[in-house]
């Protein structure tokens, strides 16, 4: 997908310096609908306060828009997991051969929001679960949907989750998120992280991604906050 990693690139250029049209000037698919599915049966124990997940499921400005307004997360940091440390780059992953997945990197409070109930958001409202290798526009296996379990028993609940999804027929084509091993995050560039906040009206967000966090509000309303987690805030 060069083409369109170039387009990316060029707006994102624009987008930084604050001259961006509107979303009708360019094309970029359109949403992911959300799909309404049950809670985990099986979820985490812990008693701990603070915890980490990673998710990878497309872009990851539209994965971490939707995590930063859920409540209980603490953070959520765009970034790369599944390669090495000297192919972190937006560049290079992007031309899908680094074993990278663009991810997000998500800090929670267990005690205000589960595991199992972020794994609900992911495959409901974050992105699509059925893709293989893409979501909307984006192209290639860095926009594979996977997740980086840290634990047996996030890699315990997230098993069990899929086969539940796929027993019960909850989307209309098998789920084909992959579990792997967490082998370290890298946080993406500066200019990558709240990207949805701070670019509005960038034509991709505005067509791929506020739609996401508009299911979330409208879906989960008891676990949606209207004031995002900004990376930016604790800098």
């Amino acid at each position: 997908m060069k083409t369109l990693f170039t387009w990316r690139r060029t707006l994102l250029a624009i987008a930084t310096v604050g001259v961006i049209g509107q979303c009708s000037a360019f094309s970029f698919g359109g949403a992911e609908e959300a799909v309404i599915i049950p809670p985990p049966t099986l979820d985490e124990t812990t008693q701990a306060h603070s915890e980490t997940a990673v998710f990878a499921g497309g872009c990851f400005w539209g994965v971490q828009g939707v995590f930063q307004h859920v409540k209980g997360v603490k953070d959520a940091v765009s970034g790369y997991a599944g390669g090495a440390a000297n192919t972190a780059q937006y560049e290079r992953v992007s031309n899908g051969n680094t074993g990278h997945a663009e991810a997000v990197e998500v800090t929670f409070d267990p005690n205000q929001v589960s595991y199992g109930t972020l794994l609900q958001i992911y495959f409901s409202v974050a992105h699509n679960p059925t893709e293989l290798n893409r979501q909307g526009p984006d192209t290639g296996t860095q926009y594979r949907s996977a997740i980086f379990t840290k634990s047996p028993e996030q890699q315990k609940v997230a098993q069990a989750y899929i086969a539940q999804l796929d027993a019960a027929k909850s989307f209309s084509k098998p789920i084909v998120t992959k579990l792997e091993s967490y082998n370290g995050f890298y946080a993406a560039e500066e200019e990558h992280q709240d990207f949805l906040t701070e670019h509005p009206t960038y034509p991709y967000i505005v067509i791929n991604d506020l739609p996401k966090v508009a299911q979330l509000k409208q879906l989960y309303p008891d676990r949606y906050q209207e004031q995002p987690v900004l990376v930016k805030d604790g800098i």
